[in-house]
């Protein structure tokens, strides 16, 4: 479907692309996490988009960020929002956890844990043809022409190819590491985000894999990094690389939270 959920022992991740609505399933979700798995507190929050290009068309509470920040902080008490990058061009919007120093005294969580993020957008139409009924009779033909499945090699996939256009994918390594990305095909407002938690001291190839892959004319790039993850060290890589091919980097920016660094960067291909 067009929306991606992954269940960990300490966590859970929804993604979801369209005019969805992920943050009505708050509630009933939060209730089911205390019934079943007997957790009484949230450690960590991280609610993320890029900015829409048409966000009348979505439904409440999502068609400003300022209603979903206000619908969140119904549940959170320590909420704090964010926006990086340029407001009035490409931004993307976070919401997290952020208490203040010494009110909450339990050591964070020490598992190494990362997240790459790539949304891309203006992307190359002969490479977006593939993920339509026209050109791709199923969806793993549409992975295999694509060559989604080389990006994180031995992963499971599960994919999606939707009818007329439009595609997602879930894929599982047996470490219990995850892949998603969802495509939005249309020529007029083509998009793909991809999405991973795989560990690794450097993204540089994965991204480079992934813009080769799919050709954008520009994206928003995230990576999330505890203090003992592999990618702890990325953000101070990522500063010294103005550029992946040809793609320029137009903004970057960092923010520390209680657990985790975050990185965000905007890159965009050279003027022709």
């Amino acid at each position: 479907s067009e929306s991606s959920m992954f269940v960990a022992r300490h966590r859970f991740i929804l993604k979801t692309c369209g005019t969805t609505t992920p943050l009505q399933c708050l509630k009933p979700l939060m209730l089911l996490v205390e019934q079943y798995a007997g957790f009484d507190e949230v450690e960590d929050v991280f609610y993320s988009r890029k900015n829409f290009k048409r966000p009348d068309l979505q439904m409440s509470p999502h068609q400003a960020f300022e209603q979903e920040v206000a619908l969140l902080d119904t549940f959170f008490k320590d909420g704090a929002a964010y926006c990086l990058g340029t407001v009035n061009h490409d931004c993307w919007y976070l919401y997290t956890l952020n208490p203040l120093e010494g009110e909450n005294n339990k050591q964070p969580y020490q598992e190494p844990d990362q997240t790459l993020e790539i949304l891309m957008s203006d992307l190359d139409l002969e490479v977006m043809s593939i993920f339509t009924r026209e050109e791709s009779s199923s969806a793993a033909e549409a992975t295999q022409k694509s060559g989604i499945e080389k990006l994180i090699p031995n992963m499971k996939i599960d994919d999606f190819l939707f009818e007329p256009c439009g595609y997602s994918m879930n894929g599982i390594s047996k470490n219990g590491c995850y892949m998603t990305i969802h495509i939005t095909p249309e020529p007029d407002f083509s998009y793909v985000s991809f999405e991973s938690n795989v560990p690794q001291a450097s993204y540089k190839d994965v991204i480079s894999r992934v813009l080769e892959t799919f050709h954008p004319g520009k994206f928003v790039l995230t990576v999330f990094a505890n203090k003992t993850s592999p990618a702890a060290e990325f953000p101070r890589e990522l500063e010294k690389t103005p550029a992946f091919g040809d793609w320029l980097r137009h903004d970057i920016q960092y923010c520390r939270f209680k657990n985790y660094d975050l990185t965000y960067a905007f890159y965009s291909k050279f003027p022709s």
